[in-house]
């Protein structure tokens, strides 16, 4: 196996000017450009840590393992460039209810401001009505006014529920009917 070729067989979307697909170990570098970017929010468990880990082997390592899945988080890659600017797509982590997903995004912060987190969620959404899911969530900070614009945008809506984290911020549960 090439490090440039998909690890799994997962599913793939392509947009007018987005391909989304399963990570490349290759693109391990990307995914640890995501981690340094994030908010110091965001808790540390999800950021690079004082020594440095994840590393840039771990998260090559961890593509390796990725279990395939008609579900998970996809390489949104750049169809002009051919590069991998962030990610899209389904987790069933189980706190949105059974048969209930949450979407996910994250891309980096040059790309930001071009509409590509929701140009390749709407790819997810179109796959996730097509596949029979009726209901989708999403979390998001509620500092994180980017996001949520995106997420009203694909027709999310705030619930009541929240999880408020004194240091963090409030957590905001979002959610959309298919």
């Amino acid at each position: 196996m090439t490090a440039d070729a998909p690890v799994h067989d997962s599913p793939s979307f392509e947009t007018s000017r987005l391909l989304l697909r399963p990570w490349r170990v290759a693109e391990a570098a990307v995914m640890r450009e995501l981690w340094t970017e994030r908010d110091p929010r965001v808790p540390p468990h999800r950021r690079i840590d004082a020594d440095g880990r994840p590393t840039l082997a771990e998260l090559e390592e961890s593509i390796r393992a990725e279990q395939p899945s008609s579900v998970g988080m996809l390489a949104i890659e750049r169809k002009s460039a051919g590069d991998v600017i962030g990610y899209c797509g389904l987790i069933d982590s189980g706190r949105g209810g059974t048969g209930a997903p949450e979407l996910g995004f994250e891309l980096l912060r040059r790309t930001w401001g071009n509409g590509y987190a929701t140009e390749a969620a709407w790819a997810v959404i179109d796959w996730a009505k097509s596949s029979g899911y009726r209901r989708l969530w999403a979390t998001v900070w509620d500092w994180n006014v980017a996001s949520r614009r995106v997420l009203s945008k694909l027709g999310f809506t705030e619930s009541d529920r929240t999880e408020v984290d004194p240091a963090r911020g409030t957590t905001l549960f979002t959610t959309r009917e298919l």
